[in-house]
């Protein structure tokens, strides 16, 4: 086996190197045994690798979380009678040490590769999809003719929500950093796009919404809760999804009274211990998307990463903000070709 195993805290990406195993690690009981033929990549790591994350596994530790790839070998029968995975069905999931060529997971961290999608893209579904659909459908309940807000639409998560969106019906503008970003997101379902690197863009999206009413929810990753107030209608839902311009926003209260705004705060991460019941049904509804045609991958395009010695450099890439979608970096397993 082959990994990118962290015996110490680095300054960054470049310092990752690649560590060759023995053998592929012993699942437990409950666990299955997986061949990664892609990995995704995503800002905790950054954090992770450096020490600075919240969740912090002892040294060593192999980085990565996740990926899409092959079962080899299912739990032991005493402890899983059955198992709902068999060796050789494509599945993809998230558990830590998803940068190497294997990797041990529970069943309920797994999901079946959707039909007709390769390993590429359903390796960046495990984190973004669910959480674009918990967060418009199960917090907001998006409907047919709203008007959706959707900043740093071009990331991962932001093109998952554009395409939740579009499918109940909605309406959707798009914000991102540029030009280049902007087309990625149209070319996702975006009806319209502004650059909110831009001086009153508040302005720009609401005059865009019918009669200037403003947009009637805002999926935020970012941190734009106060400027978003600026042009969210009554009765509006803000969406909290993230912090990624790395401030904690501190709101004007009585603009959200005055505007009856509902605050809606999502943490996808605690779904599987407070809610299992709601995980199911946010994973059902997205795979009707998927296989209606509905929702595709987003992966990053416009350049490739082929090979565990180029997660480093696929990550610095993430950290500067020059891609968009998420980045994956497909994993050959020994023997296979790495073109």
């Amino acid at each position: 086996m082959r990994a990118i195993q962290i015996k110490e805290y680095v300054s960054g990406p470049s310092a990752l190197t690649v560590t060759t195993f023995p053998a592929p690690p012993s699942p437990k009981p409950t666990e299955y045994l997986i061949a990664i033929h892609a990995t995704a990549t995503n800002f905790f790591d950054l954090l992770q690798i450096r020490g600075k994350y919240q969740h912090q596994p002892p040294l060593p530790w192999i980085s990565g979380s996740e990926f899409a790839g092959v079962v080899l070998a299912g739990p032991s029968p005493s402890a899983n009678a059955n198992p709902r995975y068999k060796p050789g069905d494509k599945v993809f999931g998230a558990s830590q040490g998803g940068y190497a060529t294997h990797v041990c997971a529970p069943e309920e961290r797994l999901l079946p590769v959707p039909r007709g999608w390769g390993f590429m893209d359903a390796a960046g579904l495990m984190v973004t999809a669910p959480t674009a659909y918990a967060g418009l459908v199960t917090r907001a309940g998006v409907k047919r003719g709203d008007w959706v807000l959707v900043h740093a639409a071009a990331g991962g998560v932001g093109l998952a929500a554009v395409q939740v969106a579009k499918a109940f019906g909605a309406t959707v503008i798009a914000t991102a950093g540029t030009a280049r970003k902007l087309e990625v997101a149209r070319s996702y379902g975006a009806d319209y796009g502004v650059d909110y690197s831009a001086d009153g863009w508040e302005a720009k999206v609401k005059k865009l919404t019918p009669a200037g009413k403003g947009v009637d929810v805002v999926f935020d990753p970012v941190g734009m809760v106060e400027k978003s107030m600026r042009c969210v209608a009554w009765n509006g839902r803000i969406l909290v999804i993230g912090f990624a311009a790395g401030t904690i926003e501190k709101v004007a209260m009585n603009r959200v009274l005055l505007k009856n705004v509902s605050l809606v705060g999502l943490h996808w991460g605690m779904y599987l211990a407070e809610e299992p019941g709601t995980v199911a049904e946010v994973w059902k509804g997205l795979f009707e998307l998927m296989e209606g045609g509905r929702f595709r991958g987003t992966v990053y395009g416009d350049k490739t990463y082929t090979g565990l010695e180029r997660v480093g450099e696929a990550l610095e890439a993430l950290g500067r903000r020059e891609t968009w979608g998420k980045v994956v970096v497909k994993v050959p397993q020994e023997g296979e070709s790495k073109l």
